[in-house]
């Protein structure tokens, strides 16, 4: 691997200085203090005032908690937008090219196409694995981006250390982590390893585990180079003020996050015991996520009944290695119930 963060980054990200807000001149919690610089609202109502433009406090809490520096942390208006900074920051459009790995998470090639970046797919192998020697294989120099989403959407499972390792040493872009589904798998975050490889990024989310899905909060783990380069880029404001507070209530009360995981992973096993009941679920799929893959008869016709019975779930038979194939979020045990008996129905009924 020889990697350097100079080589990758657009030239024109390379020069710019960052927009330079009021907020971003001076730090103080507010007390005690006369604002005149912003031209905001001076009649207070919680939310008049301009938010902070670094998310510090938020900033401080997340990084201790995983483990890295502040620096290490950037935060963005839900993992979306980080993902889509990336683009932006480090390749140029029409003439490089991204790496994604199908199934999975379906934004990389939807931002890959609005920044005109080229999406090169390598597909998982049937046991659902990075094929690590088709991905080489298609690395040229102008790839810039391997995503690598691990719990992996929609199948839920995890890839191995080794595996990644592998791409880690042998890319000269950015791997990028997608942990939005850390929380629930036994695996440690990549996080940990930021030392270790100057070109693994990790990001999370607080839509998951943490259930703030309405807030939108994501984030950003990297070197301090690398998160310097996309700060230069961000919006001034990403992070609006009542997001920030929500955030930090939330993350802060680990007791109450740490139950409700617990809660959905008890959840998660009872429903995969229960749908191993249904005759026409042919398999059900290891998952480390709040959610089970599973393969039925057919996918278009279960998926209909359910949703003329009030069940929403998500059908992903127009994904790659995915024909035939629902996804069910892990819910409480009244939902569960209300399923289970809907897919008792169907099997006798249809």
């Amino acid at each position: 691997m020889n990697f350097s963060l100079e080589n990758i980054t657009r030239e024109n990200v390379k020069g710019l200085k960052p927009y330079s807000s009021a907020r971003d001149e001076y730090v103080s919690d507010g007390s005690d203090m006369v604002f005149l610089d912003a031209n905001e609202n001076p009649f207070e109502n919680g939310v008049n005032r301009y938010p902070d433009p670094q998310q510090r406090s938020l900033k401080a809490v997340l990084a201790e908690q995983r483990g890295v520096k502040k620096e290490n942390v950037l935060l963005g208006n839900g993992s979306d937008e980080v993902l889509d900074l990336l683009f932006r920051a480090f390749c140029e459009p029409k003439e490089d090219n991204i790496i994604s790995l199908p199934p999975t998470y379906g934004m990389y090639n939807v931002l890959s196409g609005i920044n005109c970046i080229e999406n090169r797919e390598v597909l998982l192998t049937k046991d659902f694995k990075p094929n690590v020697e088709a991905i080489l294989k298609t690395i040229d120099a102008n790839s810039k981006l391997v995503f690598i989403c691990s719990p992996n959407n929609p199948t839920g499972n995890s890839f191995s250390e080794d595996t990644i390792t592998q791409l880690l040493h042998s890319f000269n872009g950015l791997v990028v982590i997608d942990e939005a589904y850390i929380d629930f798998s036994p695996n440690e975050s990549w996080a940990s390893k930021l030392n270790n490889f100057p070109n693994l990024m990790v990001t999370q989310t607080l839509s998951k585990a943490y259930g703030m899905a309405g807030i939108r909060l994501g984030i950003c783990m990297a070197s301090e180079e690398i998160i310097a380069v996309l700060n230069k880029i961000k919006p001034p404001y990403n992070v609006n003020g009542l997001t920030q507070q929500k955030a930090l209530e939330r993350v802060l009360d680990t007791k109450a996050v740490g139950a409700e995981v617990a809660t959905i992973l008890e959840e998660r096993t009872k429903l995969i015991k229960a749908l191993q009941e249904v005759s026409f679920i042919e398999t059900i799929y290891q998952s480390d996520a709040n959610f089970i893959l599973v393969k039925v008869d057919d996918a278009n016709k279960r998926y209909k009944q359910l949703l003329d019975k009030g069940i929403v779930i998500r059908n992903r038979s127009t994904q790659p290695l995915c024909q035939n194939t629902l996804r069910f979020t892990v819910g409480t045990t009244d939902e569960h119930q209300k399923l289970i008996e809907t897919l008792k129905y169907i099997e006798n009924e249809y």
